[in-house]
């Protein structure tokens, strides 16, 4: 499912907290950013929140399940992002609550990266 534009509104009222957000296409969906730091994924018409070590249980006691595809090979990859939970899909307080989790997870993972991975990615 592509990024449509009513999934791009809906993640800025529910994210609307964060303050100005930036949404590029990716996949068959896309990434949504704050100060730079990209913290969510609209994917499967979903959005899906990113976590680390420091945030996962929590998601995970919210019953939030964690994104995963197939290869083509058959293996399942799971990727450090999870559901947002459905409490949170209809009150904004709660999603924003979420939101700073994720971008706490990505500002973490930014400052993991070395000069030498950034430059090599790029």
């Amino acid at each position: 499912m592509p990024l449509t534009a009513e999934m791009r509104e809906f993640a800025a009222e529910l994210f609307a907290g964060l303050g100005q957000l930036t949404f590029k296409p990716m996949f068959s969906g896309g990434a949504v950013s704050a100060h730079g730091r990209t913290f969510a994924l609209i994917l499967q018409g979903e959005l899906w929140v990113k976590v680390d070590t420091e945030t996962d249980a929590a998601f995970a006691d919210a019953g939030a399940p964690r994104f995963s595809y197939s290869r083509k090979d058959g293996r399942v990859v799971d990727v450090a992002y999870r559901r947002l939970p459905e409490t949170a899909m209809d009150d904004p307080d709660e999603a924003l609550s979420w939101a700073r989790l994720g971008l706490e997870a990505a500002d973490r993972a930014a400052v993991r990266k070395t000069p030498r991975a950034r430059k090599s990615r790029a």
